[in-house]
């Protein structure tokens, strides 16, 4: 973040004015930085250890015809385990259109949708017991930005009246879900920069291929939250029960602090910052 005080560079020596170096927190302690020698972050180390990323997971993701996922409905589905097995949903979108704009995201327009894509009903049915079967023999489901892609795939079910997810998983809540973002932000909450799934990727060191498709981002989630896993011991030796937990405890806390932010640097702004994790049911 930007060093808010004067200050003196922790490299070069040279003194720092308020706003025109950065401060990152390392060992415990604030250090100041003029923005020529700024450290660029790198992960930790990859282990050998043991723990969830080892075991037999899951990931999913769904691309959608808006940013919003009250009002978005589900265009295509993917879910893919760790052991190579991947299924691929096209959704018929039947009277509703695909947007310009989500088109220019995901290639998927209102006719291919409708010509190749199963109808709504049938893919969201398979969609969801998908998932909910993963989740009820207590495997992880790695979810980038959970609540997105659950809330999305949750509200499309009580539109097409079908079971929902929870009823699915003969539960109050969904677990265990496994978020990358959410992780990574608990875990290394003072890191500058962008954390959407390809900055992340780059991070840590994972291909992301086929960006912008429910099978390339779900890959590349599962793939990303292995990787967390394996470079960040103390969080792989959380048991999948006790990392759904903590979750929930960073999400709040990242929450908190955003809202916090906004708040004070911007009086009057009117946007509430939703901590509920990993999804709100619609």
């Amino acid at each position: 973040m930007r060093n808010r005080y004067p200050g003196t560079c922790t490299t070069c020596g040279t003194p720092v004015a308020a706003q025109a170096g950065v401060v990152l927190k390392e060992g415990g302690r604030w250090r100041t930085y003029c923005t020529e020698h700024e450290p660029r972050p790198t992960p930790p180390p990859r282990g050998d250890h043991i723990g969830w990323h080892t075991g037999p997971l899951a990931g999913y993701d769904c691309e959608t015809s808006a940013r919003d996922p009250r009002e978005a409905f589900l265009v295509s589905a993917a879910f893919v385990d760790s052991a190579g097995t991947a299924r691929t949903w096209l959704v018929d979108p039947g009277e509703r259109e695909i947007p310009e704009d989500a088109v220019a995201v995901h290639g998927i327009t209102t006719e291919r949708a409708r010509d190749e894509g199963l109808p709504a009903a049938k893919a969201l049915d398979e969609i969801a017991d998908a998932v909910s079967t993963h989740l009820t023999a207590e495997r992880g489901l790695t979810v980038f930005n959970a609540p997105f892609d659950l809330m999305v795939l949750s509200g499309e079910l009580r539109r097409h009246e079908l079971t929902p997810l929870t009823a699915r998983v003969g539960a109050d809540a969904l677990a265990p879900i496994i978020d990358p973002l959410v992780i990574d932000r608990g875990a290394d909450p003072y890191r500058r920069g962008p954390r959407n799934l390809a900055a992340m990727c780059e991070f840590y060191g994972v291909s992301l291929r086929e960006a912008h498709t429910a099978h390339g981002d779900a890959a590349a989630c599962l793939e990303l939250a292995c990787e967390i896993g394996a470079r960040r011991p103390d969080v792989a030796a959380l048991d999948l029960p006790a990392l759904h937990a903590r979750q929930i405890e960073w999400a709040a806390a990242y929450a908190r602090s955003r809202q916090e932010w906004l708040d004070k640097r911007r009086p009057g702004h009117g946007t509430v910052v939703d901590g509920t994790w990993p999804y709100t049911a619609t």
